[in-house]
């Protein structure tokens, strides 16, 4: 009888080959290109249904960024998802948006969800407003049995927004055009749109203005070498001594004195005065931007003597616009540190503790090493670390009074351009663990007065240039935190891009002293 010597292989354990009747081995056979053939089959099935799958979501995502943009420019309704801005981002980007918002609520927060609260939400009429679509989302799925669509439950709960009032913008001037100067221009030029808060109408520097002058005033707003290209078009008007930005003039001034400046002879009326120079910083020399025509209030891009120090959404409430003028902004490190300090003193109490900042070098640093009025600065900033001291830790308690004397504070100033790390080392009043911390810190990120202030980041990975580019001032590095057995002694370790998260700070709290922020749902 023919036949062949046939392999079995029976629960992973090799049988010796045994003799099979040809007509059984060919059974066997067969059945083998049946299984491999329909295994193939179902992969390339399983691969073409995954294309399609990826084509609808992209196709999805188009339709929401037009979406996004008829809001904005028609509305003035700002979608953002977990406070991630979605203007201007790329279909990429917002689908990697989505899967950090689905990993941050650990529920699935899909695009197409997204697209029917967003079509709901044109549909209806609301007022300017800036609308995080992310908890929309998450709570219609939570809610859905309440409401018979989205049009009903976006109408549900956004029913408060029609009771806010017009909005009238403010007129903005920058005054210094350094490096928190042009992104704060580059960040208010790229949101213009229909009836839009804050209109940047010049920008104040010293020396000659003339074309060499102003095309590399434009070319230094045009490219950053740390933050890329502006999205947007910068071209120069000679004649009239401006730059056109997005197709919208911009005065350029030169005045040695603020007092000296007559902004009405430009159209400017009861303008908000940004000053990113560094030069004027206690309330006697702010007061002279409030001599010059047409000037309203000021604000400082740094922390300021004499004057509120605010960290917007922490101590903000405290001083109405109405009757104050001057106002700071505070620094890069207070506005990282104190929402993150706040959410801790409310929750868990703190005796003392030190702030150590390793920080971006700064352009006050030298290249090479050279003479320098401070200690250490004077050795060259991009091949050394240096120690230097920092004021955060004692301008903290400006803003959270009940800190006062409990915290010690120094930097180390290290060779990267921009983005920084502040490490706090906390006494707690109370006993808590690492998952109560971070139970916690994700609380805030979430919902409350600080969910533009606090992201809560949850990657392994996590490195300084990650960072660079989020508009969050206060980035919590929840796989970093450390905590002592007896769960009173914790590190934290938060991020901060010192540049743009700091410069977006300035356009918050900027919204705020001017009267025009919008009706907001977090």
């Amino acid at each position: 009888m023919k036949g062949f010597y046939f392999r079995l292989n029976v629960l992973r354990k090799r049988l010796k080959y045994v003799f099979l009747p040809k007509f059984i081995f060919e059974f066997i056979h067969e059945l083998i290109q049946t299984f491999k053939a329909k295994k193939q089959m179902g992969f390339n099935d399983t691969y073409e249904k995954e294309l399609a799958f990826q084509a609808d979501r992209r196709r999805a995502t188009v339709e929401f960024i037009k979406i996004i943009s008829d809001l904005w420019y028609d509305k003035t309704i700002e979608l953002v998802l977990f406070r991630n801005q979605l203007i201007d981002r790329n279909v990429s980007e917002i689908l990697n948006l989505h899967e950090y918002a689905g990993e941050f609520v650990q529920k699935p927060i899909s695009i197409f969800d997204s697209v029917e609260i967003a079509q709901a939400i044109k549909t209806l009429d609301f007022p300017p407003a800036k609308l995080d679509i992310g908890k929309l989302t998450y709570e219609f799925h939570l809610e859905d049995q309440k409401y018979s669509n989205a049009t009903a439950f976006v109408s549900a709960k956004l029913g408060d927004a029609k009771k806010n009032k017009s909005i009238k913008p403010k007129d903005v001037v920058l005054y210094g055009f350094g490096r928190i100067g042009r992104l704060v221009a580059r960040e208010l030029m790229t949101r213009t749109g229909k009836g839009n808060q804050l209109r940047l109408r010049a920008i104040v520097t010293r020396g000659p203005i003339n074309e060499t002058v102003l095309e590399k005033r434009a070319s230094l707003l045009r490219n950053d070498s740390v933050h890329g290209d502006f999205s947007g078009m910068v071209n120069t008007d000679i004649k009239n001594e401006a730059l056109i930005i997005n197709g919208t003039t911009v005065k350029v001034i030169s005045a040695n004195a603020p007092e000296d400046i007559d902004y009405t002879q430009y159209g400017i009326k009861n303008a908000l005065v940004i000053d990113n120079t560094g030069a004027f910083r206690d309330k006697e020399a702010l007061s002279r931007h409030l001599k010059a025509k047409g000037v309203d209030k000021v604000l400082l891009t740094a922390p300021g003597k004499g004057i509120p120090n605010i960290v917007l959404g922490v101590n903000h409430s405290a001083y109405h616009p109405d009757k104050v003028k001057i106002f700071s902004a505070a620094s890069c490190t207070t506005n990282a540190i104190t929402p993150i300090l706040k959410a801790i003193e409310d929750s868990f109490g703190i005796k003392t503790g030190h702030l150590e900042t390793i920080h971006a070098y700064t352009n006050d640093q030298n290249l090479v090493d050279n003479f320098h009025s401070k200690y250490r600065r004077g050795r060259a900033a991009g091949l050394n670390m240096v120690i230097t001291e920092t004021g955060a830790g004692q301008a903290v308690s400006k803003a959270l009074p009940s800190l006062e004397g409990k915290l010690t504070s120094n930097a180390i100033r290290v060779p990267v351009p921009n983005g920084s790390l502040a490490i706090l080392n906390l006494e707690l009043k109370n006993k808590t663990s690492i998952d109560g911390i971070n139970t916690i810190m994700k609380k805030y990120a979430l919902e409350g007065d600080l969910v533009e202030q606090i992201k809560y980041e949850m990657s392994d990975e996590l490195v300084s240039s990650d960072i660079v580019g989020s508009s969050a001032p206060s980035i919590y590095d929840s796989k970093a935190t450390i905590l002592r057995k007896d769960g009173k002694n914790a590190i934290l370790y938060i991020w901060y891009d010192n540049e743009y998260g700091y410069s977006h700070q300035v356009i918050r709290l900027a919204k705020y002293i001017s009267k025009v922020r919008r009706y907001a749902y977090y």
